[in-house]
């Protein structure tokens, strides 16, 4: 074999495992040595066998450290804790989380799996104990009305933490916060839009009945009643109109308001 290969074979290689080599949450594969009531000992290849606590065989409960491991049996495990003056350190196969409450900050952005849609929102997995909510708000800069419209289960996004709570358990989580924002609307394109959409539902007014026909209703004794049910027919034209203006108005405020937020 030639210098060079070797050298290129040796910078290829990992570096030996030892126990001053240790990290927390590293992954290891070890084989069991030694069976207690308590837990076993596993042979890691750090030089010191590491104790695995029968808390640690599985997420459920564990009676009897030979209902799941026998001597001899490899198995996969990951650092749990080191204790560096005693040279003891202890695994676990209980896979670890990635993002511990105390690594969480605001602000910080995270790739995550979206795991269930509900109608306020989505929540996603991005590796810490708690599921994460993306809020239906923080979805989109868009209007939506519901999270199927933006994002689908099995879906990898990229969010940011807005806020979180180890005592309530919840981490609170956006999307839009990590996406350009539109362009905002100026208020005098909106106002114009409003009064444009208003001005093309507007009805027609009924015709004005002419002389002849107001003298022949006259004649005829209908002229009162005609008079009111036409009286009674625009007032409630106009209470139509003045409501859908009051509603385009208040939709005109509130696009307003969220465009100068946006601006903010």
């Amino acid at each position: 074999m030639s210098e060079e290969i070797m050298t290129n074979a040796a910078a290829a290689a990992p570096d030996p495992l030892s126990f001053d080599t240790l990290k927390p949450k590293q992954h290891l594969t070890g084989v069991v040595k030694r069976l207690e009531l308590y837990g076993a000992f596993v042979d890691v290849g750090a030089g010191v066998d590491a104790l695995i606590h029968i808390s640690q065989l599985g997420k459920e409960r564990v009676n009897r450290v030979a209902d799941v491991l026998n001597v001899g049996d490899e198995i996969s495990v990951w650092v749990d804790r080191i204790d560096q003056e005693r040279g003891q350190f202890t695994v676990t196969m209980i896979e670890p989380i990635a993002v511990e409450w105390g690594d969480l900050a605001e602000g910080q952005s995270y790739t995550g799996k979206v795991t269930r849609l509900e109608n306020f929102g989505a929540f996603v997995d991005i590796g810490a104990a708690k599921e994460g909510l993306v809020h239906i708000s923080e979805l989109s800069h868009n209007y939506i009305n519901h999270p199927s419209e933006v994002v689908n289960v099995g879906d990898d996004v990229a969010v940011q933490v807005l806020s979180f709570s180890k005592r309530k358990r919840r981490i609170d989580l956006s999307m839009k916060a990590l996406l350009e924002a539109p362009e905002p609307e100026a208020p005098a394109a909106i106002i114009e839009e409003v009064v444009e959409e208003f001005a093309d539902s507007e009805e027609e007014p009924e015709e004005l009945p002419t002389a002849m026909e107001i003298a022949l209703r006259r004649a005829l004794g209908q002229d009162a009643r005609l008079g009111r049910e036409r009286k009674q027919k625009m007032e409630k034209q106009g209470r139509n109109r003045r409501e859908r203006l009051r509603r385009q108005q208040e939709d005109l405020l509130s696009r307003t308001l969220a465009s100068r937020q946006n601006m903010d």
